[in-house]
């Protein structure tokens, strides 16, 4: 990036100018739209709590980070209502019993699940190295790993080779993740192969769990993952009033 000669005055107009830069990184850092903008670091953070409040970011050390997530990477999508996840997560995990059998999607809020599983003995199957190595070391813990190929981005293995290998397996709960949320249809994703595998998910097991922070719902994606007849909860951080409208099996987080 170079200095722009032409950099925002007022407020209005830098707070659009953070605005757009969110919208084509995924992510800003103080520093250099102090930079950029020609004023204080102050000023910029004060920018950022304002479009906080707009619901248009999430403040992280040092910057922000889009709430539109599935611009970042899984590092940084981790980074957005990390307490919110957690406590989705925890909500998830009491209701897994000891001897069940869960298929964990990859994703910072199915990640948030495992690290609040605590019952044992537990069978996990998941396409998540990261949910896999949580695990690693527990002989309570039977793991299975999809297989597929590798996605970097969303650390995660994708294709035909993991629903081939869902298709033969047979869990008590599923946990895809959710990338968009809607009340009338259903739970969609961005990518035709993730939405495949999480469909897949859902086929092998009783019952589905789909967790989401606010910033997921009244949302939608190219492609389908799931009605809500196929959901057995929707566990989210805050009220909906759209899905509790829609009657929605919702759980609320404490």
């Amino acid at each position: 990036m170079t200095l722009d000669s032409q950099s925002p005055r007022f407020t209005a107009e830098r707070q659009r100018r953070i605005a757009q830069m969110l919208r084509e990184q995924g992510r800003v850092e103080v520093l250099e739209l102090a930079r950029l903008l020609q004023v204080s670091e102050h000023t910029v953070r004060r920018d950022l709590l304002a479009l906080q409040g707009q619901g248009l970011l999430q403040r992280t050390h040092g910057g922000a980070v889009t709430l539109d997530t599935q611009r970042l990477g899984l590092g940084d999508r981790a980074a957005v209502l990390a307490d919110a996840k957690a406590a989705v997560g925890r909500a998830a995990a009491a209701l897994v019993e000891p001897g069940q059998t869960v298929v964990l999607d990859a994703g910072s809020t199915p990640l948030a699940m495992a690290r609040a599983l605590t019952v044992r003995p537990l069978t996990v199957i998941t396409s998540s190295l990261d949910v896999a190595a949580l695990f690693a070391g527990d002989p309570q813990v039977q793991i299975a790993l999809t297989g597929g190929t590798w996605q970097h981005a969303n650390r995660a293995l994708w294709g035909p080779a993991a629903v081939a290998m869902l298709a033969n397996c047979r869990a008590d709960w599923a946990v895809p993740g959710a990338c968009a949320i809607d009340a009338q249809l259903g739970v969609s994703a961005p990518d035709e192969a993730d939405a495949a595998l999480k469909r897949a998910m859902i086929g092998c097991a009783r019952r589905t769990l789909i967790l989401a922070d606010h910033s997921k719902l009244g949302s939608t994606a190219p492609f389908h993952v799931a009605p809500w007849a196929k959901v057995h909860a929707l566990l989210i951080d805050e009220p909906w009033a759209e899905g509790e409208a829609a009657g929605l099996p919702i759980v609320v987080a404490g």
